[in-house]
């Protein structure tokens, strides 16, 4: 019995493995451009499925050999975060669902909490600080508002029982994150009492739904792509993603839930555990959150955000998605910078208190004028002062975007959409486009 133990926990160990090693290999492809890397993400979703299910055949064997409850919420985490680099990659809302669905397992079933010993072991820990954060960031996306309010008091918690448990080492950065997150959902509150996804509960009647797809169908151009990027010196965020990019998101995308969504059933074992029969419990499926989903309304279109990237980058991501654009298709571009020197510190939609869902697009219609100098008594135009600042500090030419840096793209279908305070420059300057 023993050596058949050990021959499971060798198995396993293998292809826990093999499992981390192709997630390597994807976890840092780019998130944007529609260069298919279907082939590796595909390798690395079957390793974990194999995995998976091997763990849950085998689960008494492995514990006997020492398997810790931690080790598999570890797995799971893994398979939640492959889940949403997937959502950021497409835009698909399933990845999106299928990573709250393994994150929420982990919490319900304590696995990074229930392991002897596990408090005084600082790579645990740390794990599960890190499992926190990241079920942080996908609860705000989803508008978990409840779910949001409990994780932030179990982070916080936990980050103060690592600081007393483990003083020798410095929790600066975690502290940090619980600030951010703090001041994330603070900033956030009471800008909207309803989601600003388009959902079909508040947004049209339920006997239109079935034109809406019909409608987007007959369109002359398809919105399928969507670059979102902010810089501004000190701005709300979490994680890398910003107060404005964060109501982009929710602005250009279907709202997951409300009419079609149905909660998947948890039944109580024997021994009173909860029982998901989602896809935190069983087989990985691509499919698993269909009923999220209605097949009737268009696909949310595909969102490369970029916080605080230098303008060369800007440059080379649009010009890659420009380049891989599908024919008859237009491409939003959104920018939320500081004008001029970027004093400013603050991004607009954080100055408007969030008063007005549509606040942060004032500046395409107001302030139109243009930067004008007097020569010789005649007004004369001046582009000097009009660009967007995207520097840390100083007043580098280099850190300029200036209208006439957009004009190659627009030889694709482009709508633009400039949040600053100097709006009314890329206004001007596009006038003739």
């Amino acid at each position: 019995m023993s050596e058949n133990n050990d021959v499971t926990l060798q198995t396993f160990r293998a292809l826990v493995e093999s499992a981390d090693h192709k997630f390597a290999r994807v976890r840092d492809v780019p998130a944007y451009g529609r260069v298919s890397q279907s082939h590796f993400f595909h390798k690395v979703f079957k390793a974990y499925t194999r995995l998976w299910k091997y763990q849950q055949e085998n689960r008494t064997k492995l514990v006997q050999c020492g398997l810790k409850r931690w080790e598999i919420g570890e797995i799971a985490s893994r398979i939640g975060q492959l889940y949403f680099s997937q959502y950021m990659r497409t835009s698909d809302m399933r990845f999106l669902v299928e990573a709250y669905v393994f994150y929420e397992a982990i919490l319900s079933r304590r696995y990074f909490e229930g392991s002897e010993g596990s408090p005084r072991d600082l790579g645990v820990r740390s794990k599960e600080l890190r499992f926190y954060a990241r079920f942080l960031l996908v609860s705000i996306i989803l508008n978990r508002s409840e779910m949001v309010s409990h994780l932030m008091d179990r982070f916080v918690a936990l980050v103060d029982d690592c600081r007393s448990n483990f003083r020798e080492t410095n929790f600066k950065e975690w502290k940090q994150v619980v600030q951010e997150i703090v001041r994330f959902t603070k900033a956030d509150k009471g800008f909207s009492v309803r989601p600003l996804r388009y959902c079909t509960t508040f947004d049209t009647h339920r006997s239109s739904i079935p034109y809406v797809a019909r409608f987007h169908a007959k369109r002359v151009l398809k919105f399928q792509d969507a670059l979102l990027a902010s810089y501004h010196r000190n701005e709300v965020k979490f994680a890398e993603l910003t107060l404005d990019t964060y109501r982009m998101i929710q602005c250009l995308e279907w709202e997951p839930s409300g009419l079609f969504y149905q909660k998947p059933t948890v039944k109580p074992s024997e021994n009173g555990d909860s029982i998901d029969h989602s896809g935190a419990s069983g087989i990985i499926s691509m499919n698993l959150a269909a009923d999220m989903t209605d097949p009737t309304m268009p696909s949310n279109p595909r969102k490369a955000t970029l916080y605080h990237p230098s303008v060369t980058h800007l440059m080379a991501v649009m010009a890659t998605i420009c380049e891989e654009l599908p024919p008859d298709s237009v491409v939003l571009l959104y920018i939320s910078a500081s004008g001029k020197t970027g004093h400013s510190n603050v991004s607009p939609t954080e100055k408007s208190g969030g008063s007005s869902k549509y606040s942060r697009y004032k500046g395409l219609s107001q302030n139109l004028g243009t930067s004008e100098t007097q020569n010789n008594g005649k007004r004369e135009l001046s582009s000097y002062d009009d660009y967007l600042w995207f520097g840390p500090k100083g007043n580098s030419g280099s850190n300029n975007l200036y209208p006439g840096d957009l004009i190659p793209f627009t030889r694709k279908p482009l709508f633009l959409i400039i949040d600053s305070d100097n709006s009314h420059a890329f206004k001007a300057g596009f006038a003739w486009c």
